[in-house]
């Protein structure tokens, strides 16, 4: 595994290797002592497969609060995906800052990302199965999220609006909400 370091602190691109040969390809999908090698978080809670129909949805932008704040680890199995890491720790230097890059199937790329930020992604075909490791369990009473269009932000997704979105999704709370009029 290549661990590509991106502008935020703590958030990966990380390319697999594949092998190939006349049977078809093998690649390593987890390399605990690599991410260890790095610091990063190994320990996996749970894992989980996404599947989203249609082109241009997106889903997110999540995190879980204390005490089940989670690192993931972020890998497409079949289509494609634009995803993206914000980071929300306010000690951070890049405190609201966002990266994005492209998963497929086809670049067999992953994405880690550390406590304290927060992901999301839009799918870039139709049928797209996403795998997700978290570091701690889902719990629904500590999910949260970041308004995927929020202005404090300004991220840049690559189809443009949601082809489709959910209610709760659509309506996190902005990060720096207007003034009372």
């Amino acid at each position: 595994m290549k661990f590509i370091e991106t502008a935020i602190p703590g958030v990966f691109i990380i390319d697999s290797v594949a092998f190939d040969d006349d049977r078809g390809t093998f690649v390593p999908a987890w390399l605990p002592d690599e991410f260890t090698a790095r610091g990063l978080s190994t320990n996996i809670a749970q894992a989980s497969l996404v599947r989203t129909h249609r082109r241009g949805t997106i889903r997110g932008v999540h995190f879980q609060a204390d005490p089940f704040a989670e690192a993931k680890t972020i890998r497409v199995i079949r289509g494609a995906v634009f995803d993206v890491a914000v980071d929300l720790r306010p000690d951070s230097p890049t405190y609201r800052r966002w990266v994005g890059c492209e998963l497929s199937d086809a670049n067999r790329r992953m994405l880690y990302l550390p406590v304290g930020c927060a992901h999301g992604y839009q799918t870039l075909v139709d049928d797209t199965d996403v795998l997700y490791f978290v570091s701690a369990p889902y719990s629904p009473p500590h999910q949260r999220g970041v308004r995927w269009n929020d202005p404090a932000l300004g991220i840049q997704w690559p189809l443009g609006p949601p082809t489709s979105i959910n209610e709760r999704d659509a309506t996190y709370p902005l990060l720096d909400p207007p003034p009372a009029t």
